[in-house]
């Protein structure tokens, strides 16, 4: 026993808590809060409108030297709606985000977002066209500005529990820094948890 409360002191005690997030976990949060709409991410207008749209689908995660790397597929259009066809452009392709994440206001926030439309099936070569230039520019601003992965709520939910008589709960959460690793992200907090 007197090992347990020596154990719980210094955890009290530390500065900070280090909280490894796995790509696989973050790809489900990810889909958990923005690809809500059937698997879907909608950057620009939804399911209904058939002829301005622009979505990512199918998101996978991992790193790239010091930045996070997202994998995903873009489907688009920006054509006007003529006798029931659409007229404009349009295309579909696998893409690339390259971006470091940053603490910002307790969400994972994205900066120095790079985008890469992949090529039809060369290695290490990109496509590139007017539509897809625009595409690339207007991702890279909607990414920076849009994109974030709230955290307080799903430490709520793993910290905030009822044990045996006693209730956990947490009074504050702050996110520090959050570091790259091959596997995860390192979320480096400051949280106060109250026991009652």
């Amino acid at each position: 026993m007197p090992r347990l409360v020596a154990l719980f002191l210094c955890a009290l005690l530390s500065p900070a808590a280090e909280l490894e997030l796995r790509y696989t976990a973050l790809e489900r949060i990810l889909a958990a809060q923005l690809f809500t709409q059937e698997g879907r991410h909608y950057v620009r207008g939804n399911r209904s409108t058939k002829c301005q749209f622009a979505y990512l689908e199918a998101p996978h995660i991992d790193s790239q030297n010091d930045h996070l790397r997202i994998a995903a597929r873009f489907s688009g259009r920006s054509a006007l709606d003529l006798f029931g066809g659409c007229v404009g452009l349009g295309d579909s392709f696998d893409l690339t985000i390259t971006a470091l994440p940053i603490p910002r206001n307790n969400t994972i926030a994205l900066t120095e977002v790079k985008v890469t439309a992949a090529s039809g099936g060369t290695p290490g070569i990109s496509r590139d066209s007017y539509y897809i230039r625009r595409v690339r520019a207007a991702m890279s601003q909607s990414i920076v500005r849009d994109f974030k992965i709230e955290l307080r709520d799903q430490a709520r939910r793993l910290l905030e529990q009822t044990h045996e008589g006693y209730q956990q709960e947490l009074a504050s959460f702050t996110l520090n820094e959050i570091k790259i690793t091959p596997e995860s992200l390192i979320l480096v907090l400051d949280f106060r948890l109250v026991v009652k």
